[in-house]
């Protein structure tokens, strides 16, 4: 019988949850679904200067935000470190560690020998050799030790099987006896995060490329404990167009999930996205229902090469990769527009604009607008920027298509008057009603239809573009355009 899939995601609570972090959660929760296995989150929180609850709350948030729901946690690491240093016990019981008294600054004066000779350091084991008697004597001093593990000597290497890289081998020899626990007592990573593995049963353990260097050493711990290595897939990294490793320290919020959402992306949308930088289904699809993405991923489709996220820090709008600014655009187009009201209410509300009676007796109304409007938006922002008019009486007026559609002609100073008086007489607003109207006043203008349509629009939405001529006059409805006609003639004061 298989053993049923456990993996985990295990971030650093030193700072908010960025593309990088989110794209490694959604890889193990993807495999985990596809396999019907375990997803436990994970918090290393065991860097108690750095770690902070802010972080960890925006942690949890930005998962939930994403949908990635966990099965078992938040687990702790920092709850655990009792765990940890008795396991570094059991390895110096069993020979598989020991004690190492070399200070600081002789460590330091190794490594600067080392530079002057242009060679690489490597710990000269000092340590490994001492008798029980010196090791007591320096005990009794009080000398303060870390513990290293002891790395087999001689010939041989450590091997695994990387589902992503495949066969990979260290030899000994390259590999130092590393520390597991400082000289203050602290556990180290390489240790805290072997150990809490074996204990929470991971079998897969999905991660980025940049932890492949602490695999070997893992994989010695496991070794040393008799317990059973997990499989291994190490995902390619994400690199910025100057081919540098995405981080919050380098790149700010910009790599935020927070920034996303405030920023009016749909979490599936950036689930979507961030999946396909690194990962491939096998063929040309890009995009996916959660159903289908989940059948559809494996991690045998994970590339070896870097992909690339393209930060655009300059441009005001569109900040981010335009593959990115596409794959929400498709979603916010084509989902079922009761699916993306609450991310649009969100935008609204921040914005001031938001109206209790939308979700009451405006309810259809709103669903409604939103559906008609949504077709050239990219993010819900775009709702309380592009689409305000809509929403509020107070919106902004595009500068371009104020100067082409209406200061350009001067006769509109009396048309769009006339035009709000003639709607204001007619008996129902509606299309049917309205037609007549706009003929008769083309008729007298004497102008092609698009003069005087462009002209309405712009007054009465700010935009040169938008949904069908009509459509946008009964969304918004009689008394505001009515209003908006009339007073569009105040902008030919200032001409």
């Amino acid at each position: 019988m298989t053993e049923p899939v456990i993996v985990r995601f295990a971030p650093s609570p030193t700072g908010y949850l960025h593309i990088g972090g989110a794209r490694t959660a959604i890889f193990n929760w993807l495999y985990a679904r596809k396999t019907g296995g375990k997803f436990i989150l994970r918090i290393e929180d065991t860097d108690l200067e750095r770690s902070t609850e802010k972080a960890i709350g925006g942690i949890l948030e930005g998962l939930s935000w994403l949908g990635l729901d966990w099965d078992e946690g938040p687990n702790f690491q920092s709850r655990f470190i009792d765990a940890h240093l008795e396991t570094a016990e059991r390895l110096l019981t069993s020979g598989h560690a020991y004690k190492c008294f070399c200070t600081k600054e002789e460590l330091d004066a190794k490594r600067e020998e080392a530079r002057k000779r242009k060679k690489t350091y490597q710990y000269d084991r000092t340590c490994r050799y001492l008798s029980a008697e010196e090791i007591a004597e320096k005990e009794g001093a009080g000398i303060p030790f870390t513990i290293r593990f002891r790395v087999p000597e001689g010939a041989g290497a450590v091997r695994f099987n990387d589902v992503v890289y495949g066969p990979i081998e260290k030899q000994y020899a390259d590999l130092d006896d590393f520390v597991i626990v400082r000289s203050n007592g602290q556990p180290l990573y390489v240790l805290s995060n072997a150990v809490d593995d074996m204990q929470d049963g991971i079998t897969h353990v999905i991660r980025g490329q940049d932890g492949l260097a602490n695999t070997p050493k893992q994989v010695l711990i496991y070794e040393a404990l008799n317990v059973s290595v997990p499989r291994f897939a190490h995902m390619s990294l994400t690199l910025d167009p100057q081919k540098a490793k995405i981080s919050k320290r380098r790149h700010g919020e910009a790599v935020a999930i927070h920034f996303y959402r405030e920023r009016g992306f749909l979490p599936w949308a950036l689930v979507n996205f961030l999946v396909l930088l690194g990962w491939s289904p096998g063929d040309s699809r890009e995009y996916f229902t959660k159903p289908e993405l989940i059948q559809a991923f494996s991690l045998e489709g994970i590339s070896k090469t870097n992909s690339v996220f393209d930060i655009r820090k300059d441009d005001p709008r569109f900040f981010t990769d335009p593959k990115a600014i596409n794959m929400n655009a498709h979603y916010l187009r084509t989902l079922p527009v009761e699916t993306i009201l609450p991310a649009v209410r969100e935008q609204m509300e921040k914005a001031g604009i938001w109206d209790p009676a939308y979700e009451k007796e405006k309810a259809q109304w709103f669903m409604n607008t939103v559906d008609l409007i949504r077709a050239r938006f990219h993010t819900t922002v775009d709702f309380v920027e592009l689409g305000r008019a809509y929403f509020s009486d107070q919106f902004p007026v595009d500068s371009k298509a104020l100067d082409k559609n209406i200061l350009k002609y001067d006769m509109l100073r009396q048309w769009l008057p006339e035009m709000a008086d003639r709607i204001s007489k007619i008996p129902d607003f509606t299309k049917p009603a309205i037609e007549p109207v706009l003929e008769k006043v083309l008729k007298k203008m004497g102008v092609k239809p698009g003069v005087l349509m462009n002209a309405v629009r712009t007054a009465v939405t700010g935009q040169s573009k938008g949904p069908g001529f009509f459509d946008f006059l009964l969304a918004i409805g009689r008394r505001e355009v009515v209003r908006r006609l009339r007073e569009a003639t105040s902008w030919f004061k200032n001409v």
